[in-house]
């Protein structure tokens, strides 16, 4: 059995593999805590401030536990990296082979058999598939993550990989799905990402086989977004793009049949699709499905009609192939879902419809999944262990626990090793307008850009909405003296990697950046020094899914800004201020622009996320700080 005190001690094997790696008490404490856990089959619910080092404080005794085991990431860039680098050097420091597993939907994987019946492309798709042609003789994994040729945004994508409804399984020899899993199921641990996880959780609940291999542990890292997810996984939505997909698959399919009775059928159903769209609220958003119902409830029934003709259509022929046989019960589970989502019956949810600039979705959300979550957690009998860097509130768990049903379990929290009290400043400008204000954004960069002047580093505005981040790119192209002749990046002109790429090696550029980047923004040292916050990330209470817990927080007799706004607000803030610094030497100021730090009395919550870090309202303190940091 691995001593985890000599491990993660300053002799540790990871020293001579990590550079910069160093002793951490909370990393040592917290992979001892896991191990208990694991030997007990516990539940454990781990708040890891960052720089604790809790990847490697949850690998190391996953590894040495003699338990199969499945972690679960965010995304599948989290999961790529785990898999690709931190496993394969952990494998290096335990001095062991270790059989360990990559798995991903369905949707990831390249299908031979749809590439082969690929027909009549556009010229626009044919650099891409030419791509795929050649990648297709040299993959093992045939994880379309590889071939970086290709944008993962490709078009392409969608007609050569395959998903749940129309995957043959075991019928296709050359599955790279099938053969992921069967690795997966013969490994000791086993990575996911939390869609498939939660997909795999919805599964179960329904009663239907699971995707994933049987384990004995669970290891739920950024489980802070576990919660909201599962309300989706646990709902169900019909969007455009599926929809539009499948007139495209029917089209291919029936090709050789060539009547021009179906094609009119399949033209219809397209038809319907887009008058859906016309008649669906312009702008973006989401909007509760009662308000807007009576302006596509003619697009809604027209496309029921031709759902169910093209459904009757495809019955005739579905004994000529195993492919149309399963068109034909995806366009039944389409139809049936369509039915669900406008059914007038009760449900205890809400049905609320999502616009996109090119898509919409309409979605049933259940109010709750605390006691789904609960049963499917607790009668498991396995480990799990939940951790993030953002679960509690000045070590308070109950928003987490309470939303994921977990009574009686035990939590930890690790602050940060960082020294964020001599390294970190909080700067709370005066002369703030109240974020409703029209020109909040505009008053907030003419008071902090000078401090552009105060650094030689990079500067990250973090907005909470797209319309603030247009409205800051439009007043920095105007004030481009501001800048300084620095670098102006901003989200939306190039892809998200390349955007951070830039940002890191330019070194005292200026970002600006909303929704996604809130989370997983890495950048150490000099290139990131400030960052600015335009207002308290409160979702706002029209929201669509808000309302759905707000209504349930109302009927179980509580208060729902107390017990889920603020809450939430304070953990999206803590996520967005922990952009700034990432190692032991970094130092920075987190600018927060809104008044109601101030002038509300839940302000102090979100100064205690934030804490040991001391704030000012001074631009002279700030300038200082900065000046004897160089």
């Amino acid at each position: 059995m691995i001593n985890l005190k000599e491990f993660f001690s300053n002799q540790s094997p990871l020293k001579n593999l990590l550079p910069g790696f160093q002793h951490r008490a909370e990393q040592e404490q917290m992979a001892e805590a896991i191990t208990n856990a694991l030997k007990s089959s516990k539940i454990l619910v781990v708040e890891a401030g960052t720089g604790t080092g809790k990847t490697f404080a949850y690998l190391i005794p996953a590894l040495t536990s003699g338990q199969k085991t499945i972690i679960s990431t965010g995304t599948k860039s989290l999961q790529d990296q785990l898999y690709h680098r931190d496993l394969p050097l952990v494998g290096k420091a335990l001095g062991r082979p270790v059989a360990t597993a990559l798995l991903k939907g369905r949707e990831n994987y390249l299908c031979p058999k749809r590439l082969d019946q690929l027909t009549n492309l556009s010229d626009s798709l044919k650099n891409d598939l030419n791509e795929v042609h050649k990648w297709r003789h040299r993959t093992i994994s045939g994880d379309k993550a590889e071939l970086i040729e290709v944008s993962e945004n490709s078009p392409i994508w969608a007609l050569v990989t395959s998903n749940k409804e129309n995957c043959l399984g075991k019928k296709c020899p050359k599955c790279f799905a099938a053969k992921a899993r069967k690795k997966a199921q013969e490994a000791d641990l086993v990575v996911v990402n939390h869609h498939l996880l939660l997909s795999d959780l919805a599964m179960k609940e329904s009663g239907f086989l699971d995707f994933l291999p049987s384990v004995d542990a669970f290891i739920i890292d950024e489980a802070h977004q576990i919660p909201d997810l599962a309300i989706q996984f646990f709902g169900i939505s019909l969007g455009s793009r599926e929809l539009e997909k499948i007139v495209e698959e029917a089209r291919v399919m029936t090709l050789p049949y060539s009547q021009s009775k179906l094609n009119k059928i399949i033209d219809n159903l397209q038809t319907s699709v887009n008058e859906l769209r016309l008649y669906a609220p312009r702008n973006e958003g989401r909007y509760e499905l009662e308000e807007v119902l009576s302006e596509i409830r003619e697009s809604i029934q027209k496309l029921k009609n031709n759902l169910h003709d093209l459904q009757s259509a495809i019955a005739k022929l579905s004994d000529a192939s195993v492919d149309l046989e399963k068109l034909y019960e995806r366009l039944i589970n389409l139809r049936d879902r369509l039915e669900t989502l406008v059914c007038d019956d009760l449900f205890d949810g809400l049905r609320w419809l999502e616009v996109h600039p090119r898509s919409l979705r309409l979605h049933l959300t259940p109010l709750d999944v605390s006691e789904k979550l609960s049963k499917l957690i607790g009668n498991s009998f396995k480990s799990w262990i939940f951790t993030s860097a953002t679960l509690a509130i000045s070590d308070d768990f109950s928003h987490f626990i309470t939303r994921m049903g977990l009574n009686g379990v035990e939590k930890l929290s690790f602050p940060s090793p960082f020294p964020l009290h001599e390294n970190g400043l909080i700067f709370l400008p005066k002369n703030m307008p109240q974020p409703s204000d029209r020109n909040h954004t505009s008053v907030m960069l003419s008071e902090i850009s000078p401090l552009l002047d105060s650094t030689s580093g990079g500067f990250f505005y973090l907005f909470t909405s797209h319309k603030a981040l247009n409205n800051a790119k439009k007043w920095f192209k105007s004030n481009k003296k501001s800048l300084g002749g620095r670098e102006l990046l901003s989200q939306g002109d190039t892809p998200r990697d390349e955007l951070l790429r830039r940002f890191r090696e330019s070194g005292n550029a200026v970002l600006l950046g909303t929704s996604s980047f809130w989370e997983g923004v890495d950048v150490r040292g000099q290139a990131l020094t400030i960052v600015a916050i335009d207002k308290l990330p409160f979702i706002s209470p029209s929201d669509p899914l808000m309302i759905a817990r707000l209504e349930f927080i109302k009927r179980q007799g509580g208060n729902g800004f107390m017990e889920h706004q603020l809450p939430l607000a304070a953990l999206s803030l803590k996520q967005g201020a922990g952009r700034l610094l990432r190692d032991f030497k970094d130092y920075g100021v987190i600018v927060l622009c809104d008044p109601r730090i101030t002038t509300k009395g839940y302000g102090k919550i979100f100064l205690d996320c934030l804490s040991p870090m001391p704030h000012t309202s001074d631009f002279n303190d700030v300038s200082n700080f900065l000046a004897s940091k160089k």
